[in-house]
């Protein structure tokens, strides 16, 4: 799959409209999807929210210069491929910008076979780079550079060295096994079995013997003996996933495994020692469930003195960009398949929509959209129906059809002028202002869209203002 910084768009930062519009041309001639502002206090504002891949700059512009737009963002710590560029260009303003942080320094005349090479060499950087951040930002498969998940990382790996009960918290589809899982690969057990099981699944009358094991006859229906969970993990771990649906007569069992290290088989005389390390999750409010009486004090202390808490999606800041290419990538592979591009509205779906079900419903959202995937185009209509709905809905617009059939967010078919209906051409030229908006001033998009020339747009366009 191409990776994202050929996906996302390129910022280009140029007060020069022409100048401006020149490079837009020249970069998406050459394949890539570009934004262009005028201002370096523009830029930043639209860096706050909308991902780009890289972005190339002019020095002089109106208000904040191009050096001090570039010291900004590397003292913000921001790692974005930046080429600044201008038309008085000194050997000391190339060194002060490439000091700074700068990726590569132009002058004008802009040579634009130069650029195309410049943008080119920074994006393929940027993937090296990103290819060694991957390996640096997992956690035995668990993707997180933001710093709540670098912090959890960090605080799994130390906890992982010990023998002590672990509580991991978490809302539901936050990844509590998968922690789970890393944890016990991170320790001195990793050797020995990682036993998972779900509290919520077992039924009450059976879960004393599926954890501690019967003996024959223990009741009807136990024709022999047989071991429970605890002996299935002898020498690994134990994993209890939503312990807080474990009924309370179990728990104090439960603790008291825990604390003497042995168990007793339903029907059974004599405890048994067991060499278990108990790692245990919840989405529940514990305490509230100790108020409401259905969750033990001493077991919730017992566990809760070494708590993990699992960021939900919404707090994990720029991950989900690395979740959803990494994601992208493990589903095709899986699949057989090489998707190659995104639609920019499926990946402005996927970088906005809420989440509620955390990282299991964005796997399973791209699951979908890879399974329905065809020429390597990941669609936005391959995407599930909620997370198109709500980018349509914080768009605040209808979705209408282009006149190539393409769907574009934020059209609309305008409404006729109450007086009298409008004519067609004042129809066409109101149409092409809405898709040239849509495309965010994208000259090469609109007339693409519009299934014209670009010289035909323009002679409209210039038609238009007369």
């Amino acid at each position: 799959m191409t990776h994202q910084e050929h996906l996302l768009p390129l910022l280009v930062v140029e007060d020069d409209a022409a100048i401006r519009e020149l490079l837009e041309e020249e970069l998406n001639d050459a394949g890539y999807d570009t934004l262009g502002v005028p201002s370096a206090e523009e830029a930043i504002a639209l860096l706050s929210h909308t991902p780009v891949a890289m972005m190339i700059t002019d020095v002089r512009l109106p208000g904040m210069t191009g050096i001090q737009l570039l010291q900004q963002l590397r003292q913000s710590g921001s790692e974005l491929g930046i080429i600044v560029i201008t038309a008085f260009g000194t050997i000391d303003q190339a060194v002060e910008a490439l000091k700074l942080g700068a990726d590569d320094f132009l002058t004008k005349p802009l040579d634009l076979d130069a650029i195309r090479e410049a943008v080119f060499r920074v994006l393929e950087r940027q993937r090296l780079s990103l290819s060694h951040d991957t390996v640096l930002n997992h956690f035995h498969g668990i993707v997180g550079k933001s710093n709540a998940m670098q912090a959890l990382f960090h605080n799994a790996s130390r906890l992982a060295k010990s023998d002590a009960p672990i509580l991991i918290l978490g809302e539901s589809g936050t990844g509590k096994e998968l922690l789970a899982r890393a944890i016990h690969q991170e320790s001195p057990r990793h050797d020995a079995p990682f036993v998972p099981v779900n509290c919520a699944s077992i039924p009450a009358d059976l879960m004393e013997s599926e954890f501690f094991g019967h003996v024959k006859g223990a009741f009807t229906g136990a024709n022999e003996a047989r071991k429970g969970l605890f002996h299935s993990a002898q020498g690994g771990s134990l994993f209890l996933d939503e312990i807080g649906e474990m009924p309370i007569n179990l728990q104090a069992k439960l603790l008291r495994a825990l604390q003497e290290k042995t168990v007793r088989p339903v029907g059974g005389e004599r405890e048994e020692p067991v060499d278990v390390r108990i790692i245990a999750a919840t989405h529940r409010n514990l305490e509230k469930e100790i108020e409401q009486e259905n969750f033990r004090s001493d077991l919730f202390y017992r566990l809760e003195t070494f708590s993990l808490r699992i960021p939900p999606l919404r707090e994990r800041g720029t991950d989900i960009e690395h979740l959803i290419f990494a994601l992208i990538d493990k589903h095709a592979e899986a699949q057989g398949k090489q998707i190659e591009q995104i639609e920019p509205e499926a990946l402005h779906s996927l970088l906005n929509y809420t989440y509620p079900g955390n990282v299991r419903e964005l796997e399973n959202a791209i699951m979908r959209a890879v399974t329905l995937s065809e020429e390597g185009v990941l669609h936005h209509q391959d995407l599930p129906e909620r997370l198109r709905e709500q980018a349509s809905q914080e768009s605040g617009s209808e979705i209408t059809p282009t006149l190539s059939g393409e769907v574009l967010p934020g059209t609309q078919v305008p409404a006729p002028a109450p007086a009298r209906w409008p004519s067609l051409e004042e129809v066409e030229k109101r149409y092409i202002r809405k898709v040239l908006e849509a495309t965010g001033g994208n000259k090469r998009r609109t007339a693409e869209v519009l299934g014209i020339a670009r010289r035909t747009l323009y002679r409209r366009l210039e038609d238009d203002t007369e």
